[in-house]
């Protein structure tokens, strides 16, 4: 009996906080300790972990959902982060998107965090399909960026405040369905990430 409660413990704690669900449904895709359920495109040193943040800063790559939480595919949802630009840093959050080796994720839409880079499209912008022109946030502070995929409209919010709101045409568009992907742009950006979470909405 010892040994099958050790087995069962051993199950639970492998599984981690990266899947544990919270009262109002939201589960935690980042455990704050190691990137169990994630992988890296390109260049892996890009993305680390210092105190319980997803930190990106180095050459350009993308850290992608490749955990268990809906199989890494996701069509309705509410994806939320905390995040912390540095000065002049250039950031990105993909949703519907999939696994690539290299370059720009192709699928899907990039959901912006940029407060001070040269880039004009700034936090919360839904990346050259409709853009956001001022800063909604500060650099070094915290903020919450939130976004919401119903059907064929994307809501992005930052801090509770509705930035954005997009809806697709009735024909063509990028919404389908897929994971999310977080951005590390060039080496003179520094973005932090933490509690990055998901609740799932029926489709």
């Amino acid at each position: 009996m010892k040994t099958l409660f050790t087995l069962t413990l051993a199950i639970s704690l492998s599984i981690g906080a990266s899947t544990q669900k919270t009262k109002d449904g939201w589960i935690n895709l980042f455990d704050g300790k190691s990137f169990a359920g994630w992988k890296v495109s390109e260049h892996p040193n890009t993305f680390t972990i210092s105190d319980g943040m997803i930190v990106a800063f180095g050459e350009r790559a993308h850290l992608f959902y490749e955990g268990d939480v809906n199989n890494h595919s996701f069509k309705n949802f509410e994806f939320k982060a905390q995040v912390m630009t540095t000065p002049g840093s250039n950031s990105g959050i993909f949703i519907h998107t999939v696994f690539q080796e290299e370059g720009w994720p192709s699928k899907g839409y990039e959901i912006q965090v940029n407060n001070t880079h040269t880039d004009w499209r700034k936090t919360g912008s839904i990346y050259a399909i409709q853009d956001v022109k001022e800063a909604p946030a500060k650099d070094d502070v915290w903020f919450t960026e939130h976004i919401i995929v119903q059907g064929k409209k994307i809501t992005v919010m930052v801090d509770g405040k509705v930035i954005n709101e997009y809806t697709e045409p009735a024909e063509g568009g990028k919404l389908s369905s897929g994971t999310f992907a977080l951005q590390g742009h060039d080496p003179k950006s520094k973005v932090f990430y933490k509690d990055v979470m998901v609740k799932i909405l029926p489709d």
